[in-house]
Order: C-alpha cells, then structure tokens, then sequence
C-alpha cells in the first residue's frame, strides 16, 4: 500500500514495548501504515507520497488526558471572567470589578477560579459586602479551583433563594459566626441553587456549547493531545461534540462520562435519564461509554471521605471523617446498571474510605461475573493498607488526577486539614506501577491551571515542581522513570479510556494521531521535560496544531 505522508530524521518514541523506538513511520488513509528501520518504511512511497526529513525533532504518538473537563473552560475562556488561582482576594476584587464594567447592569459575573487557601478570608459578611460593591449589584458566581464549591454575593444568593432563613438543605453553607448570615461560601451541593439560578436567566444556546468544546479541544491540540476523557458530561456537551464530529471538526477523539449525581455543575438532566440518551450521541471519535460518580467531596473541604479523621476544627470537632455521597447499595445499583448495559465508570475518590468503599462494591461485582467491565479510580490520591493489591486484583484503573504529585496550593491545602505527615504522603505512584496497575493520567483541567503533559510528566519523574513555584519534593521515593511518565500520558490513557486499539502508541493499523516535538525528552535531562515544545499536531491524519 502507498502511504500519504512518510516521516523521517526523527527519532520515532513509538510508546510500543515491542518496538520502543524506530527509524521511520508512514501513514495512508488516517492510519499508521508502517513503523520500522528507514528502508522498511521507504518501501511504502508512491509518486504522490509526502517525505519530510524531520532530523533534530522526535515524532511521539498524540497524549492522552483521561480526566479533563475541556467545555468548562472553553465556557469560561469565551463567555465568562476567568482568573488564576494565585490571586488575592484583592485581585480577585480587581478583575470582578473590571469585567462588571464591560456587562449590562443585570448581567451575571460567572468563571473563575479562586484559589482553596482563600476560603476562610471570603467567609464574612463583610467580605461578601466587598463583592457585592465590586460587581455593582449584579449576581456573582465564582467558582473555586477545585471547581466543586462557589462564592457567590448577595444579589446571586437572593435570586437562588438563599438566605438565613432558607439554607440549603444539601452541601454546606457556610455562616458568619457574628450575624449567622451566609457568607456566599458554598460547599459542594449548597451552590447549586445558584446554579440553577444562573441557568433559568438564560444559560447557554447550542452554538455556544459547540464554540466552547471546539476552543478546549485547540488548547489540548496545543499540548499534544489527541484522545481525552471528558469527566462529567452533560446533554448539551455531548450533543455538541457530536455536532462537531458531523461536521468533521472534532479534533480530538472523546470519551464522555455521563453524570450520574451532580453536586457542582447543577445539570440537568443526570442519572438515568441522561444514562438513556446517550448511546444516540455516539460518533466515529466521541464515545459516550463510561458514567461519572461523585462519591465524595475534596479533601480542603472536608467533602472527602477518609479511614483516619480530620485535624480538629470548630465546625466538625475532633473525630470527623467525612462521609460518601452514597452508600454501599446504592453504589452498587448503579455499578450494576452500568455493569449490564456494557458501559465503564469513572468514581471520583479523594479519600482513602471512599476509595476503599468502591473497591468493596467492584469486589462483590467481579465477584458476581461481571469480569471485564472497566471501572476507574478517579484521582487516586489516597489509598489504605492493602488497596493497592486490591485495585490490581480487581483491575480497577488508577486514574491520577490532577497534578498533585509535586509540592504547591493543593498539596498544601490538604495538610492544613490533614496535617502535615498525611499531607505530604499522597499519589503513591511508584507503588501503584510496582504493584503492576494501570495508572493514567488525567489533568482535571480546568481544576489544574493547564493541561500541559510535560509538566505532569516531569512532575511525575521529580516529584518537584517543574516551573519552580514551590520548593522542596513531595515523596520523591514515589518518581517513575521518563518511559514510564510517557506510557501514563500515552498508552496507558488510551486503554484506561477504551482506546487502546486506536491510539495511544504508535502501531500500524492505529489512528495517525501523532506530534512532533523538538526533542527527544525520555532520553533527556529528567529536570527539563517540561522544556520540550509541541511543534506539530495530528489527528486521524491531519494536522490540527502547528506552532508558529
């Protein structure tokens, strides 16, 4: 067969283990044609074939994110106020106050993200005060950057219904200890009255859906990413990437999670309507497969479900675990469900209790002849004794989400409520691969500021913050090799996702998702992945990112 294009000059990282590294590739139709020494590869030219000697560029196949929430933020980036995380609570103020001036007088001020260390500074009256004059009166809903709580002002919390008469019955709704007003701060489900108070003033059309899914998928082509898992879909976000896949303009392949309890995003519907409707939304590269489970919170909130409890606070005392969103039976209805209709679940884990509740109810259903479903451990984050051997023998996914494995913001604010020994002993990812998991990565971008793989990868290898913003390590015993950061962000993404007989390696017969980079970084300084440049990206045989 003729190939389209043959690549030469660059050392080609196949992510095979069969055939780590090779000479040459073609590719003809979409696909990987041949893999292999420069003569094998040549063989396959034809008069209107394409050759490019990329000598000094290594040719990769395309990352695999296998947790993100990519329209979340081409809804922010387009359509809403959008922030770092870093931010003071002044500078927060600052950029309220400036997007208000651009807004009619009854617009919302919807985006973020503020950072989790400022929770108690925005707990008052007062401050809330403060943004309710930022915003000039109009409604305020800021998320934080864990994405699961919000800040809002008083304008939004009145519109939602929410005052000191009428707190909500489900999250928690932090209080002023002097006027017992809410504050604005509203953890998990307690924000999503606002939520739902944003959406019946209008929400989003179609269009704009399709706009903000096309721009998050530009921002992964820039970084190299060809396949990802989109972690809690709605109707309108798997409508829309079905649209763009019609049109021939989905860049990326998708797998979406179909949401099955929401405490955060407020859509509607979820559970087993939305369950229902999906298979209709399947296309050659979106792949509605898996469901999404929230069964706890976040760890800074205390939201998290753990073995051994909280440090001591004024709101929960001295013996405070957390709780699951769901106990063992109701986990296991809809394991089950998903189970008999041939579907996967991605269960969202950040405590070591709820890791091991779900472990529990996967053990009952391998137990019961459901051997090949695939279920996903979503963040990974904590595991107790023996769960590891658990997980591998259940053959449970380890997804490790976001990039938590180096110091920073998050790492720190889950010492300030677990201290500081359980802070620093987190991502246990060395263990997980010794113990022979499957482990991919995922970003949960927008939660992480980028999706950026070599930071997540040379975070991986270091366990140091690659940009240098914080210093010192985070249980350096726990660093994988660079082959093995790559197999995370590569092959191991594609099969933990439902992919790995697409992409993910570089095979013929797979999808011709590939990127050219400017070097070779398994084989570089550890200390300077992060440094590598995506020059090119490909997807199903075209090219979708070129940098300048």
């Amino acid at each position: 067969m003729t190939a389209d294009l043959i690549l030469t000059g660059a050392l080609v990282r196949t992510a095979d283990r069969s055939r780590p590294v090779a000479e040459a590739i073609a590719f003809a139709g979409g696909r990987i044609l041949a893999v292999g020494g420069l003569s094998d590869v040549l063989a396959h030219r034809g008069p209107e074939t394409e050759v490019r000697d990329l000598t000094g560029h290594a040719v990769y196949p395309g990352f695999v994110d296998a947790h993100n929430h990519h329209a979340i933020t081409g809804i922010t980036e387009l359509f809403e106020l959008s922030f770092s995380s870093s931010l003071s609570l002044d500078g927060v103020l600052e950029c309220v106050s400036a997007h208000a001036a651009t807004l009619p007088d009854d617009a919302w001020i919807t985006g973020g993200s503020w950072g989790a260390t400022l929770m108690d500074e925005l707990n008052s009256s007062a401050v809330r005060a403060r943004l309710d004059r930022a915003a000039g009166g109009r409604p305020v809903m800021l998320a934080d950057d864990s994405h699961h709580n919000r800040w809002a002002n008083t304008r939004a919390m009145q519109l939602a219904g929410i005052g000191k008469g009428s707190i909500p019955a489900a999250g928690v709704t932090l209080l002023d200890p002097v006027d017992g007003e809410p504050t604005g701060v509203l953890l998990e489900a307690a924000g999503l009255p606002v939520a739902q108070a944003h959406t019946s003033g209008g929400g989003l059309a179609p269009d704009q859906y399709r706009r903000a899914s096309r721009r998050g998928i530009e921002r992964l082509s820039a970084f190299g990413i060809t396949a990802f898992q989109d972690a809690a879909a709605s109707l309108d976000i798997v409508a829309a990437l079905q649209s763009l896949d019609a049109a021939g303009e989905l860049d990326a392949w998708v797998v979406s999670s179909l949401t099955i309890n929401d405490d955060i995003f407020g859509f509607a519907p979820i559970g087993q309507p939305l369950v229902d409707a999906g298979a209709q939304f399947r296309s050659a590269h979106h792949r509605p497969d898996f469901v999404k489970i929230f069964l706890d919170g976040i760890p800074p909130s205390r939201t998290s479900f753990f073995l051994d409890p909280y440090l001591p606070d004024d709101l929960h005392g001295a013996h405070y675990h957390g709780a699951t969103t769901m106990d063992a039976e109701e986990l296991y209805g809809w394991l089950r469900m998903v189970a008999e209709r041939g579907l996967g679940a991605k269960v969202h884990c950040t405590g070591d209790g709820t890791a091991k509740l779900l472990l529990d109810v996967v053990e009952q259903l391998r137990g019961e002849g459901f051997a090949d479903t695939p279920f996903q451990l979503a963040h990974g984050q904590f595991l107790g004794p023996g769960d590891i051997e658990r997980l591998v023998r259940l053959r449970v996914g380890a997804e490790i989400s976001p990039f938590l494995w180096f110091p920073g913001v998050i790492p720190e604010a889950l010492a300030a409520v677990l201290g500081a020994d359980r802070g620093e002993h987190l991502q246990p990812n060395r263990s997980l691969v010794d113990a022979g998991a499957l482990v991919a990565a995922g970003s949960d971008w927008p939660v992480s500021e980028s999706p950026d793989p070599f930071e997540g990868m040379q975070g991986l290898v270091t366990r140091a913050d690659p940009r240098g913003r914080a210093p010192g390590t985070l249980w350096a015993e726990q660093g994988l090799t660079p082959a093995e950061a790559h197999e995370v962000f590569s092959i191991n993404g594609a099969r933990m996702i439902g992919l790995g007989h697409e992409t993910g390696s570089l095979e013929p017969g797979k999808s011709a998702d590939f990127i050219v980079l400017d070097r070779d970084f398994v084989a570089g300084p550890p200390d300077r992945i992060v440094d590598t440049r995506v020059r090119e990206t490909w997807f199903a045989g075209r090219r979708v990112f070129a940098a300048d």
